[in-house]
């Protein structure tokens, strides 16, 4: 710590007294309350810190080991020892915390003491790394429920002035499709988020850019491998864990111990945004102009000589046949940059719910997507490819199956309401948008099958055949969804034993197939426009008895018909009745 404090004040101090005042001072105020874990000071080595290399728990970093800031706390820090509970009403604005971020870290410290308690998690820790990694959320810039706007990003993490990290989200969080970045408040990777992340103000969504979220996640890192954070060992190997620096650790320490003798709120976006980084910028080489240089085939440009030390130069080589000096090759004009406010940055989900409906009927949800520039700002005005790919035979209103929309100044960009197709299944939209580089969303659809919640027979006439004969009357049967004609609906009719349909029938009545041999299920029946369905002819066989036919609908509505087979009755003609108004036999002689 000692050599990052010389650092610091080398930039003001003027004497080797005043260095050594101000290095004192610090000293006495901001000593850490638990001490580094042994070894740990001036080591430059993660190992001396404690940090267990051997187990899995130091796989990478929370941050990627991105950039930070290393700016100290002030040297008059406030000397309330447990005070932190009861936050002095003022102060400057370097050292306070904005309201949402407080109210995060606190949160995130009540949450994890209710399913971790054996952690001891402080939120002080959680306030010395927002102030490190992001400051405090660039000063509490955040919305009204804690999302940081315009978003929080780390430098690409390319290999070129930091660790190489190739993509890991496609750019679904950082809106970098080739590295990864740092990300939010507490700037953690994606693949990191993708494991740690966390929904902590209840909005359904876990965001690395929402201060809550952040907290919350970082809090659980941190407790990771059963540490105990009151131990100043398990604390150290935390630290290192989410950034695997020993400046880091220091640095982080530093403000642990100022927030731990106390602190202020302040409102958001007052804060003070540090300006010292651990790892400055790459800054590319620049190009050599035409004509310059010292490479092969370049032929360096004469430089002006001078008549005399401290004279005007000469005039350069005249044209031929004429005086004065040749005019100068023009420069290229150098290109102006695209301001990052006209960059594109990502694509994301602006919202869209699940996709589902029934076959032949409209979808509620509509796909809606948010373009953003290179600062995380809304972007107006790029236009959104959408198009469904499937065999559902879903598509836009309007029947197209590919449309463009350009982002309103919102951001957004919304596709037209989507039409189901007859066919149940699985099918996708997609959304592209940029060029040189596309950012593709892909939301999952799906058409379910027409449904109905009953079927009834539409008469209740028996239903009787003799043997061998088929049954004069034809079965009709009508399907209903929530009361309402159920159109389109599959139904399988099959010849079974008992009510339940668990046992099928081989014998008795049966349909007949294209070909004309019996057969005693069904599964191609759909009801008609008005949710009827006439059956096909029934025939019976050479067995009397009473049989069951189970009609079931797509969506588990059902109807059991009975089938009566039996030999007609015969019928034996009646001897007329004498007639009684005949005249009387004569009598004989």
């Amino acid at each position: 710590m000692a050599a990052h404090i010389r650092r610091r004040l080398r930039k003001g101090a003027t004497t080797t007294a005043v260095a050594a005042a101000a290095v004192a001072a610090l000293a006495a105020s901001q000593a850490p309350a638990a001490t580094l874990a042994d070894g740990s000071a001036g080591s430059g080595d993660p190992k001396a810190a404690g940090e267990d290399t051997a187990s899995g728990e130091t796989d990478g970093a929370a941050t990627g080991n991105s950039p930070y800031y290393t700016d100290l706390p002030p040297l008059v820090t406030p000397d309330r020892p447990g005070s932190s509970s009861d936050l002095p009403a003022a102060g400057s604005a370097e050292a306070g915390i904005p309201a949402s971020v407080l109210a995060a870290y606190k949160q995130a410290e009540r949450t994890v003491a209710t399913t971790d308690p054996s952690c001891r998690l402080p939120w002080q820790l959680l306030a010395a790394i927002g102030k490190v990694e992001s400051g405090q959320a660039r000063g509490g810039r955040v919305d009204a429920n804690g999302t940081a706007s315009p978003r929080i990003l780390g430098p690409a993490l390319n290999g070129q002035g930091f660790a190489l990290i190739r993509d890991t989200d496609g750019g679904a969080y950082d809106g970098d499709a080739v590295h990864d970045r740092a990300v939010g408040p507490m700037q953690f990777i994606p693949s990191t988020w993708a494991s740690w992340g966390q929904d902590a103000n209840g909005d359904g969504r876990k965001d690395p850019n929402n201060i809550y979220d952040a907290a919350l996640a970082a809090g659980r890192y941190l407790c990771a491998n059963d540490r105990d954070l009151a131990l100043a060992a398990d604390l150290d190997k935390a630290v290192l864990s989410y950034n695997r620096s020993s400046e880091y650790l220091r640095t982080v320490r530093s403000w642990f111990s100022y927030y731990q003798r106390g602190t202020h709120e302040i409102p958001d976006g007052t804060g003070t945004l540090p300006s010292t980084p651990s790892t400055p910028t790459p800054t590319p080489t620049p190009s050599p102009r035409p004509g310059t240089g010292s490479g092969p085939g370049v032929t360096p440009s004469p430089k002006p000589s001078s008549s005399k030390p401290g004279g005007k130069p000469s005039p350069g080589p005249s044209k031929p046949g004429g005086g004065g000096s040749t005019n100068p090759t023009p420069k290229p004009p150098t290109p102006k940059p695209t301001p990052p406010s006209e960059t594109f940055g990502s694509l994301e989900n602006a919202g869209t719910g699940p996709l589902r409906a029934t076959a032949g009927q409209e979808f509620d949800e509509r796909v809606s997507v948010l373009a953003r520039n290179a600062v995380g700002a809304p972007l107006a005005k790029v236009p959104v490819a959408f198009t469904v790919t499937g065999d559902t035979g879903t598509l836009f209103a309007g029947g197209r199956k590919t449309v463009t929309v350009r982002t309103g100044t919102d951001g957004t960009a919304t596709a037209p309401k989507l039409q189901a197709g007859e066919k149940a299944g699985q099918f996708t939209v997609t959304a592209v948008a940029g060029s040189g580089r596309p950012r593709t969303l892909t939301y999952a659809a799906t058409v379910t099958a027409r449904q109905a919640d009953a079927i009834a027979r539409t008469d209740e006439k028996a239903l009787v055949a003799a043997p061998g004969e088929k049954f004069a009357d034809a079965v009709t049967v009508k399907a209903t969804y929530k009361d309402a004609v159920a159109a389109g609906v599959a139904v399988t009719a099959t010849m079974v034993k008992d009510r339940p349909g668990v046992i099928d029938n081989d014998k008795g009545p049966y349909f007949k197939d294209a070909d004309g041999k019996p057969v005693r299920t069904l599964t191609t029946l759909t009801t008609d426009a008005d949710g009827q369905l006439r059956l096909p002819e029934i025939f019976a066989d050479g067995n009397e008895g009473t049989y069951l036919l189970r009609l079931t609908t797509e969506g588990g509505a059902s109807v059991v018909i009975e089938l009566t087979v039996e030999a007609p009755q015969e019928t034996v003609p009646e001897e007329p009745a004498p007639d009684e108004t005949a005249a009387p036999d004569a009598p004989k002689p």
